[in-house]
């Protein structure tokens, strides 16, 4: 019986610790850091105690027992966020019908893909996982820190708001009406299908409300004077929309061309709906204006397009308008490959279009930190918010720079000096090393990460 006993106890902490989110302390000093919501502080220290920035400054002291790095020629940052991407999906897209507000990523995470290791090593800490663009309201998003070799549950930013996916335009006319000849077949579809679903959502409510509110009344009638009510079904569906309408969870919108933009605009002013950004978002630039009277947000590509003909009408100076017009903008990746250089994309804004640096940072920092609704836990170097940093050899937005280690709620998780090999490879029983090493990444736009999985669908 003890021996049971026992096991069951081992049984007991191995769960807690499986689920537990580690946080460590670390105290860097000397190193030049960059805050994104304040000055740049040279020669600056920070200390993170038990997953919490709990000092900035100058001329610091290291409490004794915490690991002390030298930071000197060296710049700190906030972890990179990336508001768009499909990096550790084991489920990309539910094609068979336009709404699948049901449906969310909370279980479709993995959380051994290695290239979760190599979005450190470019000193992303967190990250935005949807599935793909099939549907014009799809499921529910899941927020994540890269806390690699941990759980499902481990990865999980504890209270990041919820989120939900939205596509226009040619992905869910292509899956749906050309694919299963269903609505939508053309974008006058695709707002019918939101107008629609949304008028059948609150009309649930008001029916669902009325039957719980009788049910209670028959139930606390002893006399049975009342008869019983006609149930109406709680509908999961439903109760996702009328939480979008009520703000309780942040739409991320799929989209490219300007005509799109503004007619989700037009709909979610008509039901009231306020927290939202365009995900691509590629004629962005050509409604810039109504975009920020709107109070939407944008997450752009820096330059990719031509990948698909309704993003043929681009141009890098995108992010930058989008700015200079007080877009609140955030630049993302949509791709395993380029999430490793999200500093690089975020430089190109200053190449182009002459972004202040600043700014810049900010396109990959607190921007989608606002945007996921978690700018008051990360994306900034603020004394109280929580220990996500990267420390670069040089300025993070030079070419010639390189993450050399990152951190996650205070505990290292990327150490440029202690890179296994093996971390730079696919590993599959069908390929050799060469093989994996010179095919482990897809290069640039050669798929459409948002339409993953569905092209097969439309051939059936």
């Amino acid at each position: 019986m003890k021996k049971i006993t026992y096991i069951f106890i081992i049984i007991g902490v191995f769960s807690v610790s499986a689920f537990a989110q580690d946080k460590g302390s670390v105290f860097i000093e000397n190193a030049t850091l960059v805050t994104v919501t304040d000055d740049i502080i040279e020669n600056g220290d920070i200390l993170i105690t038990n997953g919490v920035i709990t000092q900035i400054g100058t001329d610091l002291s290291a409490p004794a027992g915490v690991t002390v790095i030298d930071g000197t020629g060296k710049f700190v940052m906030p972890g990179i966020i990336d508001a768009h991407s499909h990096l550790n999906t084991v489920s990309t897209n539910e094609a068979r019908n336009p709404v699948t507000a049901e449906v969310t990523m909370e279980e479709s995470i993995d959380p051994n893909e290695v290239s979760i290791y190599r979005a450190l090593a470019g000193g992303v800490t967190s990250i935005h996982l949807m599935h793909g663009s099939a549907n014009v309201i799809g499921g529910q998003g899941e927020t994540l820190k890269l806390r690699y070799g941990s759980t499902q549950d481990g990865m999980r930013f504890d209270g990041a708001k919820r989120t939900i996916k939205f596509a226009l335009g040619e992905n869910p006319t292509r899956v749906h009406g050309q694919g299963n000849g269903i609505l939508p077949r053309t974008r006058m579809g695709v707002e019918q299908i939101i107008r629609s679903h949304f008028d059948e959502a609150l009309d649930y409510r008001v029916k669902r409300e009325a039957y719980l509110s009788a049910k209670q009344k028959y139930e606390s009638d002893r006399r049975g004077r009342t008869a019983p009510p006609v149930p109406v079904a709680k509908n999961l569906r439903y109760d996702v929309l009328n939480d979008i309408i009520d703000g309780e969870i942040l739409v991320h919108c799929h989209s490219y061309r300007a005509d799109e933009i503004l007619m989700l605009m037009r709909v979610f002013n008509d039901y009231g709906i306020k927290n939202y950004t365009f995900q691509h978002a590629n004629e962005a630039f050509k409604v810039a204006p109504e975009i920020a009277k709107n109070g939407a947000y944008t997450s752009v590509f820096a330059d990719w397009w031509a990948y698909k003909f309704e993003v043929y009408y681009s141009t890098a100076f995108n992010a930058t308008i989008l700015n200079e017009n007080g877009v609140t903008n955030s630049i993302n990746s949509d791709s395993n490959e380029l999430i490793r250089h999200l500093n690089h994309e975020a430089a190109k804004t200053v190449r182009y279009g002459q972004t202040s640096e600043a700014d810049a940072l900010k396109m990959i920092t607190i921007n989608p930190a606002m945007q996921l609704g978690i700018a008051d836990k990360v994306g900034s170097l603020e004394v109280g918010k929580q220990g996500d940093i990267a420390i670069w050899s040089g300025h993070p937005l030079s070419i010639y720079s390189k993450v050399e280690q990152t951190y996650i709620d205070g505990t290292k998780y990327f150490d440029l000096a202690n890179d296994p090999v093996d971390m730079r490879i696919d590993i599959s029983s069908d390929d050799n090393y060469e093989e994996s090493f010179t095919t482990g990444f897809i290069k640039g736009r050669e798929a459409d990460a948002c339409m993953s999985d569905v092209f097969q669908l439309i051939q059936e």
